[in-house]
């Protein structure tokens, strides 16, 4: 019987993540499992063929587990790159927050070992389906709809189904998933959604009202967000990568989808327990 077969993924600085691809390497080889590195990453890290290390030109998707090493943008990317495979991202931190990270990086080399041997549970994480035009996206954490820099403040309309809820004048929005919801989300007051609710989260980026809130639209519903500024279009981001501009009268759909990323985590991690451990480190009064 074969061994299982891993992919990785890690940020820009190979110098940080050096160290625990030798360390994966290593234990992959000790346990008769295959890694899979695309030529990109093989780059990055001057890797060469060797035993138990393939290399391939893109990054395989018929895989047993992928390692993100990095902070929750790499997360993120390997887990949109993995998106209804079922194929789960086990993340290694080398970031700041890293809320999405199955460990911390100084556990990384037991991590593999527990990775491995599939000491891990899955948790499924929804996404929202987003369609502009003729493109469509799968967002795992969050889109933004943002005025461009050096612009005048944006006008959004936004309606779920045929009821417009109102127009705001704003620097923008953000749409977000549960797992989003602790991102740009939080940082422009909206809701922290726990993991395992369903349906999206609204908030605004520096409202020009009293009366903007956020809202959460179930997860049966459409969610259309319509350029209402005069001359400027705005700017689309998908996971915080830019993707297009939103003409004057132009439109997006979003909605929610279930099931799309599969992401690794320790037994007894619960979000509760994730989401004390990152956010609610208080300094102590003596």
């Amino acid at each position: 019987m074969s061994g299982p077969v891993a992919t990785v993924l890690t940020h820009r600085r190979p110098a940080e993540t050096g160290p625990a691809i030798e360390a994966l390497i290593e234990v992959a080889q000790s346990v008769g499992a295959r890694l899979v590195i695309d030529e990109r990453e093989a780059t990055k890290h001057k890797l060469e063929p060797a035993d138990g290390l393939e290399i391939t030109p893109t990054m395989p998707r018929d895989v047993d587990i992928c390692f993100a090493l990095g902070g929750d943008g790499t997360i993120l990317s390997a887990l949109r790159t993995y998106a209804g495979t079922g194929v789960p991202v086990f993340g290694v931190n080398f970031g700041e927050v890293g809320f999405l990270a199955t460990i911390d990086r100084e556990d990384a080399r037991s991590g593999f070992q527990r990775a491995f041997a599939r000491e891990f549970d899955t948790l499924a994480l929804p996404g929202i389906a987003v369609h502009a035009g003729n493109s469509a996206w799968i967002a795992i954490n969050d889109v933004s709809v943002q005025r461009g820099q050096g612009q005048r403040v944006a006008t959004l309309a936004y309606s779920v189904g045929e009821d417009e809820i109102g127009r705001v004048r704003c620097d923008g929005l953000v749409v977000a998933t549960p797992a989003g919801s602790t991102g740009y989300n939080l940082a422009n007051g909206g809701p922290v959604m726990a993991w395992g609710v369903a349906g999206i989260v609204v908030s605004f980026i520096a409202p020009h009202s009293l009366t903007a809130r956020a809202l959460v639209v179930a997860p049966n519903d459409t969610l259309t967000i319509q350029n209402n500024s005069d001359d400027e279009a705005v700017d689309v981001a998908i996971d915080g990568r830019p993707m297009i501009e939103l003409q004057p009268g132009a439109r997006l759909e979003a909605r929610f989808v279930g099931n799309q990323g599969l992401l690794a985590q320790l037994e007894g991690i619960n979000f509760y327990k994730r989401l004390q451990q990152k956010f609610g480190r208080l300094a102590t009064l003596r």
